[in-house]
């Protein structure tokens, strides 16, 4: 005989569970957003919440992982491009992308969202950004360090003021992508930049592109 389990409906999709949570959470803060509203959202009742995810903090959790740590594969994807221009380009252009995911799909971007002045007991937050940037960064940092090494960058050239330049931008198209700025718009300005920093690095990039 099988045995049927219980608490949750047979056609529970746990990802858009997911994806209905976070944009509550994401609008609303974790402390804002209640049981009853995120079992209205996801169509579950409490007890099936709770058998899905443990609590609402383990939803919470769940939803902030799995559309936060698409930022961090995006820098791990860049900086293992050949040419340094190639990395700031997808660095900005591709989370250009994943800030504006069609809605049916995502729930906009975490960094900028009223989540990041609240906290919970089980997921500090805005620790657990903190540290996503910090690895970014360092990640960013390192490749341009080796592109300053390897003579693709001028041997002048202040990789962490670079670093940090490429890291403004990137937290200014996040926030703006939480305005409704369209993505065209944010795909322009992060193209803009990125023209602007490669004809700032042109003689050293250039040459060592053209030569490669």
């Amino acid at each position: 005989m099988t045995e049927h389990s219980r608490g949750r409906p047979r056609a529970f999709d746990r990802d858009r569970a997911v994806l209905d949570a976070a944009r509550l959470f994401w609008r609303r803060g974790y402390s804002g957003t209640s049981t009853r509203a995120l079992t209205a959202a996801l169509g579950l009742s409490t007890s099936s919440l709770y058998a899905a995810f443990g609590s609402k903090a383990g939803l919470f959790e769940e939803a902030v992982r799995t559309y936060a740590e698409r930022y961090r594969e995006i820098y791990q994807q860049a900086v293992d491009e050949k040419d340094i221009q190639t990395v700031f380009e997808r660095v900005l252009v591709d989370s250009v992308h994943e800030f504006t995911q069609p809605g049916d799909t995502h729930p906009g971007c975490l960094i900028s969202s009223s989540v990041m002045t609240d906290s919970t007991s089980t997921l500090d937050t805005s620790a657990y950004v903190a540290e996503l940037h910090k690895s970014n960064e360092r990640a960013l940092l390192v490749r341009i360090k080796r592109a300053v090494q390897d003579g693709e960058l001028a041997a002048g050239t202040d990789a962490a003021a670079l670093t940090g330049l490429v890291q403004s931008l990137w937290h200014g198209l996040s926030v703006r992508s939480n305005t409704d700025t369209s993505r065209t718009d944010l795909l322009a300005t992060a193209r803009l930049a990125h023209q602007l920093i490669c004809r700032q690095l042109a003689p050293a990039a250039a040459g060592h592109v053209g030569g490669s």
